[in-house]
């Protein structure tokens, strides 16, 4: 079960891995001008896409990523609890270590702000599990 688990787990992985990875002959598009500006690097960078194909590919993969989020989520449910824990421990520690060298990368000013964003997001992800608390405790009540 674990093999199968991580051989998913690296599978849901793989997509995100090759969308990232630059196109390799180094062009940009004509928009760019062959140099790395932000998302310039993007999937689908190249095809020269409207805004209203961007925004209909940025929705398209950001259901894809939550639908192999909940993928994940299922199987990882039928793991024993220690297994879960320590799952859940890897990834943490592996997208803190993430985070820390994106860190390091950055000038001081930048720190500031990715330190403030992440504080930010922090602070949004309490309040979405304290809101699926409260709404789990409102379907037992009505039940």
């Amino acid at each position: 079960m674990r093999k199968t688990l991580i051989a998913l787990m690296f599978a849901a992985a793989l997509p995100t891995v090759a969308m990232a990875m630059p196109g390799g002959d180094g062009s940009m598009g004509p928009r760019h001008g062959g140099e790395h500006h932000g998302r310039g690097d993007a999937p689908y960078s190249q095809l020269d896409l409207s805004r209203e194909q961007r925004q209909q590919i940025g929705k398209l993969m950001g259901e894809q990523m939550h639908d192999r989020k909940q993928l994940v989520e299922k199987y990882l449910e039928k793991l024993p609890a220690a297994d879960q824990k320590a799952l859940k421990d890897e990834i943490k520690a592996k997208k803190d270590k993430t985070q820390s060298d994106i860190r390091a990368v950055l000038k001081p000013d930048q720190q500031k702000r990715f330190d403030e964003m992440q504080k930010k997001r922090a602070d949004r992800q309490a309040e979405w599990k304290q809101f699926k608390e409260w709404k789990a405790q409102q379907a037992t009540k009505a039940q």
